[in-house]
């Protein structure tokens, strides 16, 4: 039995310590917030983020990352990514792999997740974690697949080593970068697709602006050293179906309430987890702005979740783009 450290005690982060457990390790899950450790390790459950699903016995709960990390085979990073520079920059060091599981882009450096872990831990071996998983569905043993990608082998064999299941197959990939634009995209396109429903433009208008956000991943996929074909995998189109089309997605849901008249701050106020698509758009837009790719649909929602135009202006925008040949 190895010991798997998870620091981040959101839904996934909660979910991915409850699936180590199920693959027979020891765990530890780190809160930031000590009350919050508290209470989840008194109850055996987090309710705030997944109520009814109860903690194994495996899983240890704690504020204290020295106690997190000790003896620990893996360390699973599952903060959002706009906290994971400075979730790293007090994180002790330690000889175990990092397992990034955030899904996003870093606003004002415009780096994805592996480039920040490289900024602050140049030597340390890591990998990312990616695909269409809710944590509601793994958490409770639902079949599920994801892609386990990074530079080493070793890295990338020990992370679906202790973290794969029959109900949740890992798949192993040597292309970061595409898994990472995968995983930041979808969540920006995923809100233009709630926000095409929301205004009642109906599916046929939900379907094609989909299938044309695949088209704007791969560009940049392709653009920042990543390969296409990933872009058609788990971590780009499996992740961004899921993500657009799914119930329990909140970036389709915050899409969906805008394009009902909400704002984003009116969203935002009433809820407990991330969204991650909101702080995504503007820094994946200036990203992909710097590697001269166009994202039409990306750039639309940034505007949008800044409040500089509405639902109906950005439709009516990317409507009038100029016909192209697919």
């Amino acid at each position: 039995m190895a010991r798997v450290a998870v620091l981040g005690a959101g839904a996934w982060g909660t979910a991915l310590a409850i699936q180590a457990a199920r693959a027979g390790h020891a765990v530890t899950l780190w809160a930031r917030d000590p009350a919050r450790a508290a209470e989840i390790a008194a109850v055996r459950e987090n309710a705030r983020y997944l109520p009814g699903v109860a903690l194994p016995p495996q899983v240890v709960v704690t504020a204290d990352t020295g106690a997190a990390l000790a003896d620990a085979r893996l360390i699973l990073l599952v903060v959002p990514s706009q906290h994971l520079r400075a979730t790293l920059a007090r994180l002790p060091v330690s000889d175990a792999p990092l397992l990034l599981c955030a899904k996003g882009v870093e606003r004002g450096t415009t780096r994805f997740p592996l480039e920040v872990l490289s900024e602050l831990r140049p030597d340390a071996p890591a990998a990312v974690l990616s695909g269409p998983n809710f944590a509601a569905e793994v958490s409770r043993g639902l079949p599920a697949a994801a892609v386990v990608a990074g530079y080493d082998a070793g890295t990338r064999d020990l992370a679906a080593d202790l973290l794969a299941t029959p109900a949740f197959r890992l798949y192993a990939g040597d292309d970061p970068i595409g898994v990472e634009v995968g995983g930041a995209a979808k969540n920006v396109i995923a809100i233009a697709a709630g926000a095409v429903i929301g205004a009642g433009l109906g599916e046929n208008a939900r379907a094609a602006l989909i299938t044309r956000g695949i088209a704007e991943l791969s560009r940049l996929v392709v653009a920042l050293g990543g390969r296409a074909e990933t872009a058609a995998g788990l971590s780009g189109l499996g992740d961004l179906l899921l993500t657009a089309t799914g119930a329990g997605s909140r970036n389709t849901s915050l899409g969906l309430a805008l394009g009902r008249g909400a704002t984003v701050q009116e969203v935002l106020a009433g809820r407990a987890g991330v969204t991650e698509g909101v702080a995504t758009a503007p820094a994946l837009v200036a990203r992909a702005a710097a590697a001269e790719v166009e994202l039409p649909i990306c750039a639309a929602v940034a505007e949008l979740v800044e409040g500089r135009i509405t639902v109906g202006q950005a439709m009516e925008r990317l409507l009038a783009r100029p016909r192209r040949e697919e």
